[in-house]
C-alpha cells in the first residue's frame, strides 16, 4: 500500500481538528489564514517578555523585571505579523497596561514557585505510522511552554495561556488543553529520551481585571495515546485524514467571521 505524505499536525491546532475540522483544513491544509486580533497579540507579547526573563535566569544571566518589560513594550508596538486591532474590544493603551501588570506578577510572583530546566525548547518532528498508509507528523515548538522538575525530580510540561476566559471562579482552566500539551509531553520523551510526569497550565487572565494562578498537574498524554478503555485523538484523526473527509461544526462557538478565515467561503454556518 502506498503511503501518503504525513499529515502535520501542529500541536497548538489539535483542539481545533476536533472542533471543526472544516475550519482546521482550511487553515493548516489550504494555508486559508486570517489576522490575529490585540488580544491574541497582546498573549504574544506577554509570552515574548517572559520567555526572555526566564531563559535568562536558567542561562544565569543578569535580566531584571524592567529590562524583560522593554520586550513586552517593543513585541506590542511592532509586531512581526499582521494585527487585526478592531477584532477585539481593547485598545493598545489598555493592552500595555494589562501586559505590564501581568508580566510583573508572573516574574515576581509565579516563576520563583518553579525550578525550569528548559525554557523554549526545541522539539524533533515525531511521525506516527496510523496504519492503512497514514502518517501523522507531530510538529510545534514550545515557545509558550517551560519544562519543569517536580519536587520528585521528574519532569513536566508547563504551559503559559493567556487570554479573558483562562480563570473561571479562581481556578485555572485546563478544559481543551490536553492535545496540545499531551503531544509536547510525546514530542519532549523522543526529543530528550526523559519521561514526563504530566503536564500543568499557568495562566495569566488578560481581562480588564488581571488575575492569574497555576493548575493541577495533569495526564494531558493520555487523551493523544488513549488506553484500553478508548482510542486516542492521534488514533481518531487517522481515520478522518483517511477517509479525507473534514467535518464541519456550525455549532462551534469559534463559529463566526471574527475567528474563522474559511467563513466566507463555507456553506455550512447558514
Amino acid at each position: 500500500m502506498t503511503t501518503r505524505e504525513p499529515y502535520t499536525v501542529r500541536a497548538s491546532s489539535w483542539a481545533s481538528v476536533f472542533d471543526c475540522a472544516f475550519k482546521w483544513e482550511g487553515e493548516h491544509l489550504l494555508g486559508i489564514k486570517k489576522p490575529a486580533g490585540l488580544r491574541a497579540h497582546l498573549g504574544t507579547s506577554i509570552h515574548a517578555s517572559t520567555a526572555a526573563y526566564d531563559l535568562a535566569k536558567l542561562e544565569g544571566s543578569a535580566l531584571t523585571v524592567d529590562d524583560a518589560a522593554g520586550v513586552f513594550v517593543d513585541s506590542l508596538h511592532k509586531p512581526d505579523r499582521e494585527v487585526d486591532y478592531d477584532q477585539d474590544n481593547l485598545d493598545l493603551r489598555t493592552a500595555e497596561r494589562i501586559g505590564l501588570t501581568l508580566h510583573t506578577t508572573y516574574c515576581l510572583d509565579i516563576a520563583p514557585q518553579f525550578n525550569y530546566v528548559a525554557v523554549e525548547a526545541k522539539l524533533q518532528p515525531m511521525e506516527i505510522d496510523c496504519g492503512g498508509g497514514t502518517v501523522i507528523r507531530l510538529t510545534g515548538s514550545m515557545d509558550r511552554a517551560r519544562v519543569t522538575e517536580s519536587f520528585s525530580g521528574q519532569h513536566l510540561i508547563s504551559d503559559l495561556k493567556t487570554g479573558s476566559r483562562v480563570i473561571s471562579d479562581g481556578v485555572v482552566s485546563i478544559k481543551g488543553r490536553s492535545p496540545q500539551l499531551g503531544t509536547y509531553q510525546l514530542m519532549y520523551e523522543q526529543s530528550e529520551g526523559i519521561a514526563t510526569e504530566g503536564a500543568q497550565i499557568i495562566a495569566l487572565q488578560t481581562s480588564k481585571t488581571t488575575a492569574s494562578g497555576v493548575s493541577k498537574v495533569f495526564d494531558a498524554k493520555r487523551v493523544m495515546v488513549g488506553d484500553e478503555n478508548a482510542p486516542g485523538l492521534i488514533e481518531i484523526a487517522a481515520q478522518m485524514f483517511r477517509s479525507g473527509l473534514f467535518p464541519p461544526n456550525p455549532s462551534s462557538h469559534l463559529c463566526s467571521e471574527k475567528y474563522c478565515a474559511r467563513w466566507s467561503t463555507c456553506p455550512y454556518h447558514e
